[in-house]
């Protein structure tokens, strides 16, 4: 028995010997490396090496709620007047991929901003934002004009050698609100625009840039007293009768896409700051014209050439870390001839229409035409707009800071071109002498104190204060008073009397006396938690 338990143990034995002796002559399979995510220090921190590849990338982003309030005094019917809160939350994503090559450094740049917003007051719904199609509106009874689902593609641009190529923010602008939370002063601030532009450097911080850029983002609307098809249309004089002029005509003015707007702008980035000074043409252009000339009449049409609008721009920041480490000064003044988004003076309410209201309520709506077209001549004549503002920021310890700023701004159009328009009204007849945006015809009261393009001012003064216990977490409250003005004379008060510019017949033979106003104002105030990371 103990033989047979022997001989099996050793036959077992035998057989793991061979078997491994087998097994060592089999070829090994070794396993995969794994490539691990490396760091990228070559372009500073955050980055990291795409797998497989020579490319760096960072991604990056932010959280944000903001809530809001604002005075209101008017619950119009009909209208989405009477909100004075509103409130959003924010997201923004960031994708920064760079590769170093022989010729520099080559980057993609991709950002992505998302919110929802409610509110007609307060945060507001941007008709800005609807117009150029980064903005949903919703559609209900209560949420109309106040709930807005915004999606932006805010940037997505190339640099290479120089070259700037994508959308971008506008090589113009210099202090875009660098220091608000709100970004209520006036001033231009085009975040979010199609380029191609050049880059020159040479040397101790200074640059000069040529920029081609889409002029859709900088345009308002060319003054235009009524509508034909739902085609904005300005009348004009295209025929005689007996040498008497008759209104028989009307042009098309809604711009079309033919030249881009061209910016220049000179650099200097030093220790102490910066400085820039920076210039843009912008076209305005118009249709033909929209009605049929009458058989037989004398007709002396002139085809409404485009004229180029202009501004220009100076700006200074000023770093004062003597006064505490961080503090900063901005100085900036802008003057445009037929380019008012270029010198921002709508910058707070926007240019979605010819007469948008700044004001929840307000009692005059400001026209932010850039052009108005001359009824006897056919011809385009340029509004003139200036803007200047001043921001500060000022650290009172490493956690918290301040911002204090301020804006003043005016508006004027063309000489003449309001008395064109009422002129053109008398000859029109009744249909263009009523409503909003009837200037009336000169010599009557309604003349007198309608609202249609009326040369305005704007002021803006306001101050913030941030809180950031933490690295990247900003909690803060920003308050501001916003006023606007009529330059000269008196307007009906649209909120005290509703339907005043629908009873000119009244107005004009002195049964119905308007209340008039020659300013408005309003004080707003919003607070923020944002996360970057």
């Amino acid at each position: 028995m103990k033989l047979l338990k022997s001989s099996l143990l050793g036959s077992a034995a035998a057989f793991a010997a061979v078997g491994a002796a087998h097994a060592a002559d089999l070829p090994v399979k070794k396993a995969a490396p794994i490539e691990y995510v490396r760091v990228c220090s070559a372009f500073g921190a955050g980055f990291f090496y795409i797998p497989g590849t020579d490319t760096c990338l960072r991604i990056s982003g932010r959280a944000r709620f903001e809530g809001g309030y604002m005075t209101s005094n008017s619950r119009q019917a009909g209208s989405n007047a009477g909100d004075t809160s509103g409130y959003q939350g924010r997201l923004r994503i960031n994708l920064d991929a760079r590769t170093q090559t022989a010729y520099g450094t080559l980057r993609a740049f991709v950002r992505l901003d998302a919110g929802a917003r409610t509110g007609y007051s307060g945060i507001g719904t941007s008709g800005t934002q609807v117009r150029i199609g980064q903005a949903f509106a919703g559609t209900g009874v209560d949420s109309a004009g106040r709930d807005i689902q915004q999606v932006n593609v805010d940037k997505a641009f190339i640099q290479f050698a120089g070259l700037t190529a994508g959308r971008a923010s506008s090589f113009f602008d210099f202090y875009a609100h660098d220091f608000e939370i709100t970004g209520n002063t006036l001033g231009s601030d085009n975040a979010s625009t199609n380029l191609f532009a050049y880059t020159a450097t040479f040397g101790n911080g200074l640059s000069a840039t040529l920029s081609v850029e889409d002029p859709v983002f900088r345009r308002t609307p060319i003054f235009a007293p009524y509508s034909v098809n739902n085609s904005p249309v300005a009348p004009v004089v295209v025929a005689y009768n007996r040498g008497a002029p008759i209104l028989v005509n009307s042009i098309d003015t809604v711009q079309r896409e033919r030249l881009p707007d061209f910016v220049g702008a000179l650099r200097l980035d030093q220790a102490w700051g910066s400085a820039q000074i920076s210039a843009a043409t912008h076209e305005l252009n118009v249709g033909n014209i929209q009605t049929a000339v009458p058989a037989g009449a004398n007709v002396n049409v002139a085809h409404t050439n485009s004229v180029q609008g202009w501004a220009v721009q100076g700006g200074l920041k000023v770093n004062t870390p003597f006064v505490a480490p961080g503090d900063a000064l901005y100085l900036q003044g802008a003057y445009g001839e037929g380019a008012q988004l270029y010198t921002g003076y709508s910058a707070f309410s926007g240019s979605y229409a010819q007469n948008p209201s700044t004001i929840q309520g307000q009692k005059f709506s400001q026209f932010f035409s850039d052009a108005t077209i001359n009824p006897v001549t056919g011809q385009l004549q340029t509004s003139q707009s200036f803007t200047a503002v001043a921001s500060y920021l000022h650290y009172w310890s490493p956690e918290w800071r301040s911002a204090f700023f301020g804006s003043y701004g005016e508006q004027s159009f063309g000489r003449g071109a309001r008395f064109a328009q009422g002129a053109a009204y008398a000859a029109a007849g009744s249909s263009l002498i009523s409503g909003p945006n009837a200037v009336g015809v000169p010599g009557t009261r309604f003349y007198q104190l309608s609202q249609a393009l009326r040369d305005t001012y704007q002021f803006v003064a306001g101050a913030s204060l941030i809180w950031s216990p933490v690295k990247d977490l900003d909690i803060g409250v920003e308050g501001f008073y916003t006023q606007i003005g009529l330059k000269s004379g008196r307007v009906i008060d649209a909120d005290k009397n509703p339907g005043a510019y629908n009873a000119v017949a009244s107005i004009n033979n002195g049964t119905f006396v308007p209340r008039t106003a020659t300013q408005d104002s309003v004080s707003q105030i919003r607070f923020r938690v944002q996360r970057d990371f």
